[in-house]
């Protein structure tokens, strides 16, 4: 028997020979027939309770050891063996049958599954009922193990266990796929991440971040579908034998198109794709463009709709949680990462999925395709590289890995040569980073510009955001003032401490409880959003009226419900795209706007319509509200600054006049070059300050120096 806190195992796992069996084998199957039923029954009233489960497994337990004995037993004759074994295979189907409603039993059933306390108990029971007499050290722990349960929200679609049913196969050698990272000589010692990142921060001088790209290859593309130049150079780099792509292009260059035929170059099917929600639908469909012989298929919640025989299978971050463990074992030997700088914050759950299905994919799969794909790899700050970086192996938590190490040996460098920052982000780049910019590779798309509209808000909110705002300072101006006299410090500063202001500014931003701070720089956004709503509206109808269609962006539900309001007063034929619709009903919006003439106006959440949507029908956005990042506003403003569009492309920024939303969109224009410095060659020097800081920063800065 296994020993007390380790896993009972299926196939390795012998006949215990240190029992006492007292009768006949065919009570232990009976008892075990009674008690699947009973928990059969349980399962199909949906009361899958910690009982049940415990039940289930001990059920598990001795159906695998009964199974071992009778295999093992020399005494009784062909026939009764094969009764006993036909019998228990009988108990097995149900458990299989009973687990496939529940994913929590379905884990019971690995064999890396956690024995708890009360199935070992139970199990005892079961086999005493039988008549069988455990050896003494299977007695149960005197301090029981806490009962074992399942992850709540773990599913495991039906389709995709039918896929497993139908392909049984030999487990594989995991060893074959597992890359060795070569022993550091030179650099042995050496802390390399951090200056690998500042590699990157301090590239300049027109060295743009893209590693050498063959002649492009049309050859995987369907009929009556053409790529472009860039686009069929990606391709021809997977089907040359490349393998991981940090693909970086521009919003608008046709990076979906690029990733599906990369897969085809490289054979890498499955393939997992990993999506923001918004774009999930218009993946599937551009896999029906591109690779039309390949089925594709999208994980919607708890995944009752998923085909486990299709080669694409789609899946967004946010249900991601629950579909984590079958993507796990489902044998993928291809991922993309769509909007990879979602999983720029290690931290959080969404980055934690994506780099462990990396991480065995990588595990697995002897060189597989990945691909993290993203126009705004960096928007805060160049340690945003790092989560990326690791899902395409790269590096992990503490050193470079594989192919890279060894590329920084043969450099020849370390970190106290002068040499080493150019030749370590180069060497960084030829692992696969791949950035192009429309203005270099696709000549043929109009410029765009951004053009920022004052308006002065009416006199009674004008008023109370006004007074709002000098609230705000004052109280910052109280804080400063109470950390001033509180120092301990003998030092004196000459007029205002600078640095005391940034630490009063940072605890402001900690602290955006309104119930005891009062208002806080995002409810001060927000109302000035609101105030700014029917004029943006106002704007819009005009634009479309005069000029065609016209995109509309907001980031909070009342600023587009406002928009959508005074477009049905004016009559105006209107699409709503939004966070909280199912991916058909959006699909089928955004349809209707780049196909009906006669919808005028796309009214877009800033968020959920930000990304991955091709709205280059229109070529007038206004801007409603401000993001607070420049990458942000530029994702927008992309969905229909892309291939396919035929005119320049105008976004207009609706702006409060003499208020906090001015400042912001000052603080933005000045953020707006960490990416082109660190990806496009850029040699000018840019910070990338948090922009809701530095409008604390500012706003306490001027209210100090007004001050008596």
């Amino acid at each position: 028997m296994a020993r007390r806190g380790q896993p009972q195992t299926g196939a390795r796992r012998t006949a215990p020979r240190n029992q006492r069996r007292a009768r006949g084998p065919e009570d232990v199957i009976s008892v075990l027939a009674r008690a699947v039923r009973e928990v059969e029954a349980a399962v199909q009233r949906g009361a899958v309770t910690g009982s049940v489960r415990t039940k289930f497994q001990a059920v598990a337990l001795v159906a695998r050891d009964e199974r071992a004995r009778v295999r093992a037993d020399e005494e009784g004759g062909p026939a009764h063996k094969a009764e006993q074994l036909k019998r228990l295979d009988g108990i097995a189907t149900i458990l299989a049958r009973t687990a496939v409603r529940d994913s929590g039993l379905l884990a019971l059933l690995g064999e890396d599954a956690v024995v708890s306390g009360s199935a070992k108990a139970l199990r005892l029971e079961m086999l005493r009922a039988a008549g069988v007499e455990p050896a003494v050290e299977e007695a149960p722990p005197e301090e029981a193990e806490p009962a074992l349960v399942a992850p709540e929200r773990r599913v495991v679609p039906q389709s995709v266990v039918s896929r497993q049913l139908a392909n049984p196969f030999l487990a594989p050698d995991f060893e074959a796929a597992r890359q060795n990272t070569p022993r550091p000589r030179r650099l042995a010692g050496w802390e390399l991440l951090a200056p690998l990142l500042n590699s990157f921060e301090r590239a300049g001088g027109g060295a743009p971040a893209c590693m050498d790209l063959p002649f492009p290859t049309s050859r995987f593309t369907p009929m009556g579908s053409d790529l472009m130049p860039h686009q069929g150079q990606l391709v021809a780099a997977a089907a040359a034998g490349h393998r991981t792509f940090l693909l970086a292009d521009e919003p608008g260059l046709g990076k979906t198109a690029q990733s599906l035929l990369a897969a085809e170059a490289a054979d890498a099917y499955p393939l997992l794709v990993v999506v923001p929600n918004v774009v999930k639908t218009n993946w599937a469909r551009e896999a029906g463009r591109w690779t039309p012989h390949r089925k594709a298929t999208v994980v919607q919640g708890n995944g009752e709709t998923v085909d486990g025989f299709a080669d694409i299978v789609v899946v967004n971050y946010e249900v991601l949680d629950r579909h984590v463990g079958w993507l796990g074992e489902f044998g993928f030997r291809g991922m993309v990462v769509d909007e990879a700088h979602f999983i720029k914050n290690k931290t959080s759950q969404r980055s934690q999925h994506v780099l462990e299905l990396s991480e065995r994919i990588r595990v697995r799969t002897p060189r597989p395709l990945l691909m993290a794909l993203t126009g705004t790899p960096l928007i805060n700050d160049i340690d945003d590289f790092r989560a990326i970086w690791q899902f395409l192996g790269w590096i992990d938590e503490e050193k470079p890995l594989g192919e890279l190490m060894e590329c920084l040996e043969d450099a020849g460098l370390t970190p106290a040569d002068p040499g080493f920052y150019p030749a370590a982000r180069q060497c960084v780049i030829d692992m696969g980073i791949v950035r192009r910019r429309k203005v270099d590779v696709a000549a043929d798309i109009p410029a765009r510009r951004i053009a920022d509209l004052p308006v002065e808000l009416d006199d009674k909110a004008g008023s109370s955001i006004r007074k709002a705002e000098r609230e705000l300072a004052r109280r910052l101006v109280k804080r400063y003032e109470s950390a001033l006299a509180a120092r301990e410090s003998a030092t004196e500063v000459e007029g205002i401490d600078t640095d005391l202001v940034r630490k009063v500014a940072g605890w402001e931003l900690k602290d955006t409880s309104s119930k005891t701070t009062g208002e806080n720089v995002f409810g001060m956004m927000r109302r000035i959003g609101q105030a700014k709503a029917a004029l943006a509206a106002d704007y819009a109808a005009q634009l479309a009226r005069s000029a065609g269609k016209v995109v509309f962006f907001a980031k909070h539900v009342d600023v587009m419900d406002v928009a959508e309001e005074s477009f049905e007063r004016q009559g105006i034929s209107y699409a709503s795209i939004r966070g909280d619709q199912t991916p058909a009903a959006r699909q089928r919006n955004i349809d209707a706007f780049v196909n009906d003439p006669d919808v005028a106006i796309a009214v877009c959440s800033l968020t959920a319509a930000g990304v991955g949507l091709n709205l280059q029908v229109a070529s007038n956005i206004v801007l409603a509200e401000l993001s607070w990042t420049d990458a942000e506003q530029t994702q927008a403003i992309d969905r229909s600054h892309r291939i396919g569009q035929t005119e320049p492309v105008t976004a207009w920024r609706i702006i409060a006049a003499q208020t906090l939303d001015a400042r912001i969109a000052e603080l933005i224009d000045s953020k707006a070059g960490l990416a082109a410095r660190a990806l496009d060659g850029s040699d000018e020097v840019f910070s990338s300050t948090d922009v809701q800081l530095e409008a604390l920063v500012a706003l306490l800065t001027a209210a100090l120096s007004e001050a008596p």
